[in-house]
C-alpha cells in the first residue's frame, strides 16, 4: 500500500510533531500525489507558473515538474536542491466521449474540416511536448490548419476536450486515465514521442521545512511510490 502522510507528521525525538510540506506539483501530478500523500499543502498548476511563483518567493518546500527545464534552473540559480527523475509519461490524442469531430489519428487532422484543438502553450510541459511530437512526425502544419485554444495547463486541457469544447487535444496518458469516460484515446507512434521525465526538488529559502521535503521526495522516489504512479499510468523515470 503506498505511503500516507502519516510518514510526514511523524513524532520526533523531542516529541515534537513534524509540519506537512507544501508541494508545487505539475497539474498533470494532481491525482496521484494526494493518493500517495494527502498530509502536504497541494499548488498544481503548469510547471513554468509554478517555477516563476518559487522565483517570487512564493512558500513551496517541494517542486515538482513534468519536465527538466524548470527545475534545473532553479537549482543553477541556487534556488533547489538537485533535482531527482522519478516518473515518465506519454503524449496522447484526446476526443471527447463519442468523438463528434470524428478525428482518428494525427492524420486525420492534416484533412478534411478544421477541428478545434486544445494544445498546452509553448511555454508549459505539455505544450512543448506537443509540439516536439509534431516535429518528429513532420506534422506541425496541424496546429496551422485547425483551431487551436492555447491552455495554460493541463488540467484546463483535458477539461475542455472532456466538456466538448474541443474536438481533440494533446495531453498525457495520465489525463486520459483521469478524465476517464468523458474523453477517448488516441494512442500516438512511439517513434514520434518526445522523451518526457518528472523531476523533484527540495525548495532552498528562508523558512523552508527542508525535513518534511526530503520525507516527501522520499516517498514519491520509494517502491510504494513507484507503485502508485505506475497505477496511475506514469512510466519509471528514463533510462531506468
Amino acid at each position: 500500500m503506498a505511503a500516507t502522510g502519516a510518514a510526514l507528521v511523524a513524532v520526533g525525538c523531542g516529541g515534537e510533531e513534524r509540519t506537512p510540506p507544501t508541494v508545487y506539483a505539475a497539474a498533470s501530478l494532481r491525482d496521484v500525489f494526494p493518493e500517495l500523500d494527502k498530509a502536504p499543502r497541494y499548488n498544481f498548476a503548469g510547471s513554468n507558473q509554478l517555477q516563476t511563483q518559487i522565483e517570487r518567493g512564493a512558500p513551496a518546500d517541494v517542486f515538482a515538474s513534468a519536465s527538466a527545464k524548470e527545475p534545473d534552473a532553479l537549482f543553477k540559480a541556487g534556488r533547489c536542491s538537485q533535482p531527482v527523475p522519478f516518473a515518465s509519461n506519454a503524449v496522447v490524442l484526446l476526443v471527447p466521449a463519442g468523438n463528434p469531430g470524428k478525428v482518428t489519428s494525427l492524420e486525420s487532422l492534416t484533412s478534411g474540416p478544421r477541428r478545434r484543438l486544445a494544445v498546452g502553450t509553448e511555454d508549459v510541459p505539455v505544450g512543448k511536448y506537443t509540439r516536439q511530437l509534431l516535429e518528429n512526425a513532420g506534422m506541425r502544419t496541424i496546429l496551422e490548419r485547425n483551431t487551436v485554444s492555447n491552455e495554460a495547463n493541463v488540467a484546463s486541457l483535458t477539461s475542455k476536450v472532456a466538456l466538448g469544447s474541443a474536438d481533440a487535444g494533446f495531453a498525457y496518458n495520465t489525463d486520459a486515465r483521469a478524465a476517464g469516460d468523458r474523453v477517448e484515446v488516441i494512442r500516438l507512434p512511439a517513434e514520434t514521442q518526445p522523451k518526457i521525465q518528472y523531476l523533484l526538488c527540495a525548495v532552498k529559502r528562508k523558512g523552508a521545512n527542508a525535513k518534511a521535503a526530503e520525507a516527501f521526495i522520499a516517498t514519491v522516489t520509494s517502491p510504494d511510490g513507484r507503485d502508485a504512479l505506475e497505477r496511475q499510468g506514469f512510466g519509471p523515470p528514463p533510462g531506468t
